[in-house]
């Protein structure tokens, strides 16, 4: 399979020339849920691939919310398991998809489902704490989504989900996979964020935690042009998370340079 990179232009509202890298965006996505799909893990557990099944809720998600130039990219590890593992959006809590984003799209089923974590798309009762921080941070900051849209952009570094078989589907992050299944996986997912980096062209690479920030930092390793930094990751598992972390964000992307005010 091979990617083409084509240039697309089209006018703002008030008649400036932009750049709309959405098709470019959704071309190379389609190539990076492919080229993770040929991998093979050996380890007891459930993949799930959200760029397969809820591929249309995720396309939606780039031509609304990826398709222009950003100041701003910020990324997070991999698929929560009630957030964009039920519905295709980086930490996509429910809520927020229905009443922030407003995409609605048919979503299917992986392959083979875990018995405790089924797919249920937006019908999905349980909240994704991480991604309803999050989506509510920009929702307070931005007027709506299309102005959050203009100046950032949010993705997530791998598209899988591991999950072990036992009873709880404990969630099993990129960096515990074995060192040959994680590095494979991640000369992939390298170059699909460094490509993202180039069609977005944004000035500063948030990573929403620390991972994020060291796969940033390896992606553009000796490249000046760009301001990185992180913000704390908002997962209740994460203690720093669960006091105030919606100020201290503000603070910290103030801080950066990211935001002038909170």
């Amino acid at each position: 399979m091979l990617w083409y990179h084509t240039v697309q232009t089209e006018f703002n509202a008030r008649g400036t020339v932009v750049q709309n890298c959405s098709q470019e965006i959704v071309q190379r996505t389609e190539l990076f849920a492919w080229q993770v799909e040929q991998l093979r893990f050996s380890g007891d557990f459930y993949i799930y691939n959200p760029l397969q099944y809820a591929w249309n809720m995720h396309e939606a998600y780039i031509r609304k919310y990826l398709a222009h130039p950003v100041n701003t990219l910020m990324l997070g590890m991999n698929p929560g398991p009630f957030g964009m593992a039920q519905n295709g959006i980086p930490f996509g809590e429910v809520g927020a998809v229905r009443e922030f984003l407003k995409l609605d799209e048919p979503i299917k089923k992986p392959a083979i489902e875990h018995p405790s974590r089924p797919v249920l798309g937006l019908s999905v009762q349980r909240s994704e704490v991480s991604g309803k921080r999050l989506w509510a941070l920009m929702a307070e900051h931005y007027e709506n989504a299309d102005a959050f849209s203009q100046e950032i952009a949010i993705t997530n570094y791998c598209p899988l989900a591991f999950m072990e078989q036992t009873k709880h589907a404990k969630n099993i992050t990129p960096d515990k996979l074995p060192k040959g299944e994680r590095m494979a996986l991640e000369a992939i997912c390298d170059r699909y964020l460094l490509d993202l980096i180039l069609l977005l062209k944004p000035t500063y690479l948030i990573g929403v935690g620390t991972y994020a920030l060291k796969k940033l930092q390896q992606v553009v390793s000796g490249d000046d042009r760009y301001i990185l930094g992180s913000i704390i990751h908002p997962s209740p598992a994460n203690p720093q998370a669960n006091r105030n972390w919606q100020e201290k964000t503000q603070q910290q992307l103030v801080a950066l340079g990211v935001w002038e005010n909170a």
